[in-house]
């Protein structure tokens, strides 16, 4: 019955309920490659922390989790780019999953929806791309549409060995809040 238990609250985190670090410690592998793949799509970093559990409080969890995304490959970044929404794109979030999408919307809660906003996000993701070749990816929580905007030109004066780096730390800020939204301590 326990494990039943178990499996029904999991199964509702992806629609927006938090899990109990007991809980986490307890799952199956297979529900918890859901929970944090929807934090990142990075498959290693899953395995990772689902293999070095149990965790005896949420901080060791987030620790352990911060230890290993330092040692992201630029190639499982870039995987893991390709399945996150353009900034401000309202398309894209359609090819999220529930829970993504409700990450999305809460990160990206600042951005203004007027046209000029979308515009001008619009031409500076294209002119960011077209500069990198991947997508200008940025921790949008609790920003506003004017400091994403700021912080996109500026990015955009950065050479690649630069943007490659700040995109890394900006995927693993986004995956570690993620996280922390996720488990209940």
């Amino acid at each position: 019955m326990a494990l039943l238990l178990l499996k029904l609250h999991i199964k509702t985190t992806s629609l927006g309920i938090t899990v109990f670090l007991a809980e986490f410690n307890q799952a199956p592998p297979e529900q918890l490659k859901t929970l944090l793949k929807n934090c990142v799509h990075i498959q290693a970093w899953a395995e990772k922390i689902i293999s070095n559990r149990p965790y005896s409080t949420k901080a060791s969890l987030l620790e352990y989790a911060e230890q290993l995304s330092q040692m992201w490959s630029w190639q499982e970044i870039l995987a893991a780019l390709a399945t996150h929404p353009k900034i401000g794109e309202r398309q894209a979030k359609k090819q999220l999953n529930a829970k993504e999408q409700d990450f999305s919307s809460k990160e990206q809660a600042g951005i203004s929806l007027d046209e000029l906003t979308q515009q001008a996000l619009l031409q500076g993701n294209l002119d960011y791309e077209q500069k990198f070749g991947f997508i200008f990816l940025i921790k949008a929580a609790g920003l506003s549409s004017d400091e994403i905007l700021k912080k996109l030109h500026e990015r955009l004066q950065n050479d690649l060995a630069i943007e490659k780096t700040i995109v890394h730390e900006q995927l693993a800020a986004i995956a570690l809040l993620r996280l922390s939204q996720e488990i209940q301590a």
